[in-house]
């Protein structure tokens, strides 16, 4: 009889933001996004000059964690998620651990989408969820063999999820899902009429 085995597998990790301490604060957290961007004119002028709806902080500020102590409660909170996440990983890290690289804040309103990407020189990526309305865009992952696959033809609709091209995983505020960072990845339109806003960043090694 033949043996088919899974292999090369693509870890995805999801849990609680409140599975780890210290707590945050998910009322702050909001408000800060909220207030962090009105106040970020630089931000608000990239978004301006990129096409980007909504708002994001990532090319204007990169040291939240010291300006907003929100943020520095939720960095020592993601830490703690990488760590297990890294374990289950099964790196070797040495004498090096994995050290945030950067953090931003996403508001999509209506209609706004992050197209597909993966996100270079990072180990580990994530995000948390502060406010995900319902109706409102799930993230979207995609198999990384697919620029591979070359002639493969299409799955049926009741392929198991290990072996299904996209996969999508919704969300509520409060969950944190970490992936590698060369999983590609999308947030498709918000059809919410509220904003969808979540906290992304990147880890690296040493």
């Amino acid at each position: 009889m033949a043996q088919i085995r899974s292999l090369f597998a693509t870890r995805l990790y999801r849990a609680r933001l409140s599975d780890h301490a210290p707590a945050v604060d998910e009322r702050e957290l909001r408000a800060s996004c909220y207030s962090i961007a009105e106040d970020d004119e630089a931000g608000q002028d990239w978004c301006d000059e990129n096409g980007y709806p909504g708002y994001t902080s990532y090319a204007s500020l990169t040291d939240l964690p010291w300006r907003f102590p929100v943020f520095a409660e939720l960095v020592r909170c993601l830490d703690a998620h990488v760590a297990a996440f890294a374990q289950d990983l099964a790196f070797d890290l040495g004498d090096k651990g994995l050290e945030l690289e950067d953090i931003w804040i996403n508001i999509l309103p209506e209609g706004g989408s992050h197209g597909s990407h993966i996100h270079p020189h990072s180990v580990i990526s994530g995000t948390t969820y502060v406010a995900m309305p319902e109706g409102t865009s799930a993230l979207k992952l995609e198999d990384p063999r697919l620029p591979m696959m070359m002639a493969a033809p299409p799955r049926l609709k009741t392929v198991p999820e290990e072996l299904k091209t996209f996969v999508s995983v919704p969300t509520d505020p409060g969950d944190v899902l970490l992936w590698e960072s060369w999983l590609r990845h999308e947030v498709p339109m918000n059809q919410a009429e509220d904003d969808r806003i979540s906290v992304s960043f990147n880890y690296r090694w040493g």
